[in-house]
């Protein structure tokens, strides 16, 4: 039995209510530690931009400029 991913609303619907917010199973962590920090500044238009793809993928900003940094890098190998 298959069940449709939920929309951002309706996990959040779930997870509102208290008997949704107990964890589950062993305690997951990071497979691979990331290094410090990079500053890495972007014009106020390119940044709005990376905002909202990061919002329409349902990631954090800096999630989505890695994931797009490593994709660029797999291309141009």
């Amino acid at each position: 039995m298959t069940t449709d991913p939920l929309s951002p609303e309706q996990e959040y619907d779930f997870y509102a209510q208290p008997e949704n917010q107990e964890p589950q199973g062993p305690p997951r962590r990071r497979t691979k530690r990331l290094t410090a920090p990079i500053p890495v500044r972007f014009p106020p238009e390119l940044l709005d931009e990376i905002k909202k793809r990061a919002e329409a993928d349902d990631r954090s900003v800096s999630a989505w400029i890695r994931r797009a940094v490593e994709h660029e890098i797999t291309r141009s190998a």
